[in-house]
């Protein structure tokens, strides 16, 4: 009887040569998938993307009036009183006159939009616009009375006048509004005293006050 050990190493060598070839196939997969999964490229980073700036909003531009040289004249709106007004190189001088006993001088500058605030004794002010150079419209405080005005471009010899002097020892400060139409509203204050001034000749200023002829001259700011 024959031994059976070739065979059985015959046997052994086959199933190891099986069990190397079943394992180097799967370690190439392995490996292979391996590769592929380092060779895939990695996601790019993602960016912030800033937000635009918003756009500044531009700054209005003032609106500006041509301050133009002229004189002004009318009324307040409940006929009360006259107001003229005397504009020069951006400087304006005002008279407020009820012809009996109230009245007010008030001065100040002209600003580039055309509005101004003039001042004058005992709190009064005068409060202006100047529209397209043709009138002015605004509010005016003179004695605890609180006027509303508006008063046209006025050629001479409208406009305002004043004649200060001193006459049989007495102090005469006089004061005139000569509106476009010709008509003419004053005060005449004797020692502090007002009361309604006679008319004077535009023209020439030339005005009689108590027997004495006096020269009322325009006003300039």
């Amino acid at each position: 009887m024959k031994r059976p050990g070739p065979l059985l190493t015959l046997l052994a060598g086959l199933v190891l040569g099986l069990l190397l070839l079943t394992l180097n196939a799967t370690t190439g997969e392995k490996t292979a998938s391996s590769a592929q999964e380092e060779k895939s490229p990695s996601p790019a980073p993602t960016q912030s993307v800033a937000a635009p700036k918003p756009t500044p909003t531009p700054t209005p531009t003032v609106s500006r009036v041509p301050v133009v040289d002229a004189d002004y004249s009318g009324h307040t709106d409940d006929k009360a009183a006259t107001v003229g007004v005397k504009v020069r190189d951006g400087k304006a001088v005002a008279y407020f006159c009820d012809g009996r006993t109230k009245e007010s001088w008030l001065r100040g500058p002209v600003r580039d939009d055309g509005t101004m605030m003039l001042t004058g004794k005992n709190g009064a002010k005068l409060d202006g616009t100047l529209r397209d150079g043709r009138q002015i419209d605004g509010t005016v405080d003179v004695g605890g009375g609180h006027y509303t005005f508006s008063a046209e471009n006025a050629k001479k010899p409208a406009g305002l006048y004043r004649a200060t002097a001193t006459v049989a020892s007495t102090q005469i400060d006089g004061g005139w509004i000569v509106l476009k139409d010709g008509s003419q509203v004053g005060i005449v204050t004797r020692d502090g005293k007002p009361s309604a001034a006679p008319r004077i000749d535009p023209e020439t200023g030339a005005v009689t006050i108590d027997g004495e002829q006096l020269t009322a001259l325009p006003v300039t700011p």
